[in-house]
């Protein structure tokens, strides 16, 4: 480097602000003094949870011997130093398992609170379930604790659903699947140890002293061996904690552990419910809750649900949700109340459509497993619901559509009361401006559309609904129309003594109704022939046309289905979406399998995600079919968003149509999603998935083409994949000009 080229390498650097660098963790090593003084400023970098994993990865790195054997991480002063280090910077954040959580992994917290245990002396080889905490010092006592809380509380977090992390680099990703493989041994260990740990937290609760937790100071008393005199394990050494404040704490970690046992133990919510209530008391007595670290809008939460569980629900209570109200009800059997509640309900919308939704799937789910008596129930909450669903706007559920093609007299006169109550409330003559009162009629409209008895039809065009919700013009049209049909039942009702009027047999109605099965593409009137066949005969229907096809992939799972004619339904609804795609005819397709998807997400969700997979799939296609022909315009973001999130799925157990992912990789590389395709799709699905591995290589290939010198290796490597990947589908055959054709064998099954 020249002296001028220097000057002004020197000149630039010098003009920019400075950057403090970020202390290495062997400097701590180096000097006593820094962590403490590093810990105590406003914004130290790296932060304190940085520093436990740097601390703690170092401490336990393996060793290699002479003879280049890996060996454990030996146990010398550098190793001991740096765990100690590690406990010092915990005992700064007081021990705070909430913040401990957040920033460390299972492995490395296990690694973390197992030293804890060696430096307060726990004796090993002892189960901690068979320790007298009274009679250990105070702080061995609180590391015994301070473990087995977070043993259970591991044990609650792991049960719920956690974002899966993007994949890297193939060797990251080996990292994280041996983390993986780690943190699983650990919770297999936890879960069998779960009844000891809370044996000793009822334990702890049974103490009424004051605690006391590790500090910088104790810790750095028993680095010097100065714990011979008992300054450690005196009543004043350590951090104090109250009894109160460690007892709400343990009250909160056993109510959690207890709630997640309720549901295989109805009597753990009991018990999570006490844990609760306790939790509840001491925050309100407590002055200061420093020590405390819980969710208290969960504690709600888990209080709210463990009333409504165990029927410990107060009227008088202020904090008396409807939840709860509902519940007490379902639990008592006054399931008249609860039809009642949810037609007032209509009216206030007090309760969230998913949780009036949840509770006719509990009662669809009683009926199930063989209480027929709840039918009823299970119409008149279908009813109600589907009221609230058109007041505010929604499409009115399957469920209900399938109750309207064979209503009775009693079931339709429930429908006109829910919608009577709407009319005679006040809240609903200021709502008559909006839309609410019109998507209203659109029941009576759709049942009047369905019904195909006269009398019926008599009764609905007679309420004094007709007055208040139509206008005179609107009435006079329906009852037009009514009037047509009511001629042409009546004449259909009274058939004429001739040989033509002779009604026919039922094979031949039955035939007739297969024929527009096979022709129909709209999804209600689908239902409607099905219902009708299934009231005729008792067989399977998907198979009237041999050319509707499932992929065989599906298959299983469809033909799983108890219900024979939900069976019928999804695989009909499915083969004919499929079929609307193949032809491009993607309108009805959407149709089809939007249908497919509400009628299967009510009790199915790996149905529901096989759904997904194959609108998505739809989308796609319907996209590239636009570009193919000419269009310019590029693939909405949600579709790039919704492509990403299946190629980066992990659901086990899930059927998976190799098309999917193909045709999702070549949607990425035709718009250029390279870096994508090249760093983030997960190994799994490379491996499993030629056409994915195929497009992650093209799209490596296109990121980083090499010079001219190596395109030609560059390129024979490449197709030598292509033909390695393809050779299961397509056969080689060199043309007369002896360029290679590829001749793809076509498959029978319809895609």
């Amino acid at each position: 480097m020249s002296v001028e080229t220097a000057d002004r390498v020197a000149a630039v650097t010098s003009s920019r602000p400075s950057t403090p660098l970020q202390t290495s963790w062997f400097e701590f090593l180096l000097d006593g003094s820094l962590l403490e003084n590093h810990l105590q400023k406003s914004y130290p970098d790296p932060t304190p949870v940085q520093l436990i994993i740097q601390f703690l990865e170092q401490a336990s790195k393996p060793s290699v011997n002479e003879q280049n054997q890996v060996q454990p991480p030996a146990d010398n002063r550098r190793n001991r130093t740096l765990k100690l280090l590690a406990l010092k910077v915990a005992a700064h954040m007081k021990w705070d398992l909430d913040s401990l959580e957040k920033g460390l992994t299972i492995p490395v917290l296990n690694m973390l609170l197992n030293e804890l245990l060696c430096v307060s002396k726990v004796p090993p080889g002892v189960k901690h379930v068979d320790l007298d905490l009274s009679t250990l010092p105070p702080t061995t006592a609180m590391a015994v604790i301070i473990y087995n809380r977070w043993a259970i509380r591991t044990i609650v977090l792991s049960s719920f659903p956690e974002k899966q992390t993007k994949p890297g680099p193939h060797q990251m990703n080996i990292i994280v699947q041996q983390e993986k493989e780690m943190t699983d041994n650990i919770l297999t260990v936890l879960k069998e140890q779960a009844t000891d740990s809370i044996s000793v937290l009822e334990g702890a609760l049974q103490l009424k002293k004051d605690f006391y937790v590790h500090t910088l100071r104790t810790l750095d008393l028993l680095a010097a061996d100065a714990a011979a005199n008992g300054e450690t394990e005196s009543s004043t050494a350590g951090l104090r904690i109250s009894a109160d404040e460690l007892h709400c704490q343990v009250h909160y970690d056993l109510g959690g552990i207890f709630f997640q046992q309720g549901c295989t133990d109805q009597t753990a919510y009991e018990n999570a419910r006490d844990h609760f209530r306790q939790t509840k008391e001491l925050l309100t007595k407590l002055d200061s809750t420093v020590h405390v670290h819980l969710d208290e809008k969960r504690l709600a939460g888990y209080w709210n649900a463990c009333k409504a569980l165990t029927e410990d629900c107060d009227p008088s209570d202020s904090q008396n949700t409807p939840y709860n109200q509902i519940n007490s009800l379902i639990r008592a059997r006054n399931y008249q109340a609860v039809i009642e509640a949810f037609i007032k309900d209509n009216v206030s919308r007090s309760l969230p459509n998913n949780f009036r939704r949840s509770v006719l799937r509990e009662f669809l789910y009683k009926v199930q497993q063989g209480e027929s008596t709840l039918d009823e129930v299970c119409y008149k909450l279908c009813v109600c619901n589907a009221v609230r669903d058109a007041l505010e706007g929604e499409v009115l559920s399957v469920r209900f559509q399938q109750l309207l093609l064979k209503p009775s007299k009693k079931m339709v006169d429930f429908i006109l009361e829910v919608l009577s109550h709407l009319l005679m409330s006040q809240i609903i003559v200021s709502l008559k401006i909006f839309a609410g009162v019109t998507n209203a009629w659109d029941i009576l409209e759709t049942l009047c559309e369905t019904l195909e008895e006269l009398s019926l039809l008599f009764v609905v065009s007679s309420h004094k609904l007709f007055m208040e919700l139509l206008k005179e013009e609107e009435r006079k049209v329906l009852v037009e129309q009514l009037r047509k049909r009511s001629t042409t039942i009546n004449l259909s009702a009274k058939p004429l003594p001739s040989f033509y009027d002779i009604p026919a047999s039922a094979s031949v109605n039955i035939g007739q109704l297969e024929q527009q099965l096979i022709l129909l593409l709209e999804p209600r009137r689908i239902r409607q022939i099905l219902v009708e066949l299934h009231g005729m005969a008792e067989r399977p229907f998907w198979k009237v046309n041999s050319k509707w096809e499932v992929p065989p992939d599906y298959i299983n799972v469809i033909l799983g289905i108890k219900d024979n004619l939900t069976k019928d339904l999804v695989y009909i609804l499915m083969a004919k979406g499929l079929h609307c795609i193949s032809i491009k005819d993607f309108a009805h397709a959407r149709q089809l399998f939007s249908a497919c998807l509400e009628l299967v997400t009510e009790f199915s969700p790996k149905l529901r995600q096989v759904m997904l997979n194959e609108m998505l799939l739809l989308e796609v296609r319907a996209h590239e079919t636009m570009a193919a022909e000419g269009s310019k315009e590029r693939p909405p973001s949600d579709l790039v968003s919704r492509v990403r999130g299946y190629l980066e799925m992990r659901i086990h157990d899930l059927p998976l149509r190799q098309v999917v992912g193909k045709e999702c990789v070549a949607f990425m590389l035709n718009w250029r999603e390279n870096d994508y395709l090249t760093l983030q799709v997960p190994p799994s699905l490379v491996m499993n998935n030629p056409y994915i591995k195929l497009g992650q290589l093209l799209a490596s290939t296109c990121k980083e083409l090499p010079g001219p010198k190596e395109c030609r290796r560059t390129a024979k490597e490449l197709w030598d994949v292509v033909v390695q990947i393809c050779s299961v589908s397509i056969q080689h055959k060199r043309n007369h000009d002896g360029r290679v054709g590829l001749i793809k064998q076509r498959e029978s099954s319809m895609e």
